[in-house]
């Protein structure tokens, strides 16, 4: 698993696989929750109605990708 370092300007640097699966270009918008004591990162979504009917959230083809490991 990849790791990263808090910088002195409490920066992050995302690692290219995570950057890569969510297909972030520079100037993108993040969501970011706090769970517990841990965070999870999001891209934002550039429409939240399609978002909210499970259109538009995933990369083509990733959902049948994910339920095809599944067997």
């Amino acid at each position: 698993m990849p790791e990263t370092n808090l910088s002195s300007k409490n920066q992050i640097f995302i690692p290219r696989d995570a950057r890569e699966a969510l297909q972030l270009k520079p100037g993108d918008k993040l969501l970011i929750r706090s769970l517990g004591g841990n965070i999870l990162i999001l891209a934002k979504p550039k429409s939240y109605h399609r978002a909210i009917l499970g259109r538009g959230a995933y990369p083509k083809n990733y959902l049948k990708k994910e339920r095809q490991s599944w067997k």
